[in-house]
């Protein structure tokens, strides 16, 4: 099968946002971007040097005073513009992550997301309060929460425009400045936002978008004395990479969603069918691409056989193809390095288990497909089972009692998310308590959220939490005030 669907967007942003100005790298380096579904390149993107991100933090501390000096109100208004302007945009945003990463555009979202996003936060900014007290004889005592100053974003590849607005509304509205940095892989979109940002006419530097490898700009950020706190989603190593950084230069605050290793627990009592189809969702949407896929199935052994049947049925009726087409709803993976790094993980998982669904050639004779692929019986301590695969495979072992089940689904260093099915209340607490993950659903999975709860990993899926209702507070500081008050 060829990619012939020709994209409707002709014409690319490329260029690095700084201080309002759409500008080219200052050393004149770009980098090439491949669509993952032809293997060709299709486009230059500008690549952020270091000079270009320092100007961007410049630019974000000078136009921090004035933009914290604004209400909460007044900065609302911009996040309500731009709300409307990436609703408006839909479109062009779904063909342009078709094109630089693969995701198929009948299922893109991220879009109202964002919008949803902004328009939560345009209205959160009065939740930002102190707290006072009269505990101590002769005064009267109070907290402020003031922002920080510069917040640096580093955005992952996988839903770019989701993290984009996650991250820099909640940084925004709590009055600091941010540079955001795209990843190599999926920049177009990020790119497209800047220039909506610039149409909504936010002050400049309140915003700075850069394109770039983590290397360069991603370095730079993470060193960088004047940016007081650091969002980051991504893989754990850059994660560590990121934290030493900041531990070498002004110990800023550092928020980490990391990898993780989901797995998903069936319970000989649940609904079967429900289980399946979202378990099946789970790792194969957006390519499996997605940091908490349920990667890991365990199955009580009295339903094993007919779950994995099921399973397999399901897994395997994918409209796998070019990802401009709306009747596709399988992409590719991202890109060749995704791709390769999939490939050794199911090579290797064939030595040690037993593959069930995958071994057919793919039908693309272009482009980064996987195959939805099964595995069974992997041993637990094989890598396979232990690190993220970060594709469309699924390893689904079997188990006899709670008890060893618990201490399967924990034996990872990951701790993002965790499912479990069953009907029997008491064991769906006890296993939610027991199950070492920043969130746990019973009876659903991921990408299942709710968006007035935190999100977040245990152990090393991350440090700190997000969410409509936490991201602000980590974009504050807390300033305690003495005030001695005289008696009469």
């Amino acid at each position: 099968m060829s990619i012939t669907q020709e994209p409707k967007v002709k014409s690319f942003e490329t260029r690095l946002f700084i201080n309002g100005k759409f500008t080219e790298a200052s050393d004149g380096g770009k980098f090439d971007l491949t669509s993952p579904a032809t293997g060709e390149k299709f486009v230059q993107v500008s690549e952020a040097s270091e000079a270009d991100t320092d100007a961007a933090v410049a630019a974000a501390k000078a136009a921090f005073p004035a933009w914290s000096a604004l209400s909460p109100k007044a900065r609302g208004v911009y996040f309500k513009k731009l709300a409307t302007l990436i609703r408006e945009s839909h479109d062009e945003l779904a063909e342009l992550e078709a094109l630089s990463m693969g995701r198929p555009v009948s299922e893109y979202i991220e879009s109202s997301m964002a919008a949803n996003s902004l328009d939560h936060y345009a209205e959160a900014g009065f939740q930002a309060l102190g707290t006072s007290s009269l505990n101590t004889p002769g005064f009267v005592n109070m907290t402020l929460r003031q922002p920080y100053g510069v917040v640096a974003a580093i955005i992952p590849w996988n839903v770019p425009v989701m993290f984009l607005v996650n991250k820099a509304a909640p940084a925004l509205m709590a009055g600091n400045t941010v540079v955001v940095k795209s990843s190599e892989k999926a920049p177009l979109t990020s790119a497209k936002i800047a220039t909506l940002i610039e149409k909504v006419g936010f002050p400049p530097g309140v915003i700075n978008i850069l394109s770039g490898h983590g290397h360069i700009s991603g370095k730079v950020l993470s060193h960088h004395m004047d940016v007081r706190v650091l969002s980051f989603t991504g893989s754990g190593r850059t994660g560590r990479i990121i934290t030493a950084a900041a531990a070498k230069s002004n110990l800023k605050n550092v928020i980490l969603e990391l990898g993780g290793k989901t797995p998903a627990v069936i319970f000989e009592d649940a609904n079967i069918e429900k289980a399946v189809e979202q378990t099946k969702h789970s790792v194969q949407w957006n390519s499996g691409q997605v940091c908490m896929a349920n990667s890991r199935i365990y199955v009580q052994e009295s339903i094993a056989p007919k779950f994995i049947e099921l399973f397999k049925q399901s897994f395997s009726q994918i409209k796998s193809g070019d990802p401009l087409l709306k009747s596709t709803n399988h992409g590719p993976q991202a890109d060749k390095i995704q791709y390769e790094q999939i490939q050794s993980y199911i090579e290797e998982a064939k030595k040690v288990g037993k593959m069930a669904l995958g071994s057919e050639p793919s039908e693309h004779t272009t482009g980064y497909f996987v195959q939805p692929t099964v595995f069974l019986e992997t041993p637990e301590d094989t890598r396979p089972m232990k690190e993220e695969i970060f594709g469309p495979v699924v390893h689904i072992n079997t188990f006899k009692t709670e008890e060893e089940v618990v201490a399967k689904a924990n034996d990872t260093e990951y701790g993002l998310y965790a499912a479990v099915y069953t009907k029997d209340v008491s064991r769906a607490l006890r296993m939610a308590k027991k199950l070492e993950a920043g969130r746990v659903g019973v009876n659903c999975t991921s990408p299942t959220g709710a968006l007035d709860m935190p999100f977040g990993g245990y152990k090393a899926s991350g440090i700190g939490r997000e969410g409509y209702t936490v991201s602000i507070d980590h974009y504050l500081e807390t300033k305690s005030v003495l005030i001695s008050v005289d008696e009469f």
